[in-house]
């Protein structure tokens, strides 16, 4: 996979989240896309930069580290852009390995008729 695509996987799968789970920390973010807490840092900070979220932090939180993280109007807009093309992307994927299995079971199906005519 490309470095681009898996990117783009990686920010559609933490916008994805957030949009259903605003107020996520870090580290559960972190927890619940099974990648490091570094990398979700990365990500959130590259999404708050291309203006897809944005981040408020809570003021009268008992946690001072308490923010959420908020799709922005474009942040929508670019989810539904990435799922669009993961989508094409997995699709042609599947059509890839559907052609490949039809093929190893034609093989398959050719060498155990080939072991037959030998018997």
């Amino acid at each position: 996979m490309a470095s681009t695509e898996l990117h783009d996987e990686t920010h559609l799968k933490v916008l994805r989240l957030l949009q259903g789970t605003p107020r996520m920390n870090q580290r559960e973010v972190s927890e619940a896309l099974g990648v490091s807490l570094g990398k979700v840092n990365f990500c959130l900070q590259a999404l708050v930069d291309k203006g897809l979220i944005k981040v408020k932090r809570f003021r009268k939180s008992q946690n001072k580290l308490a923010y959420a993280y908020l799709l922005t109007p474009s942040g929508i807009a670019e989810k539904s852009a990435l799922t669009a093309r993961f989508l094409k992307r997995k699709m042609a994927e599947y059509e890839h390995l559907q052609a490949e299995i039809a093929a190893l079971q034609l093989e398959v199906n050719g060498e155990q008729a080939s072991e037959l005519g030998k018997s």
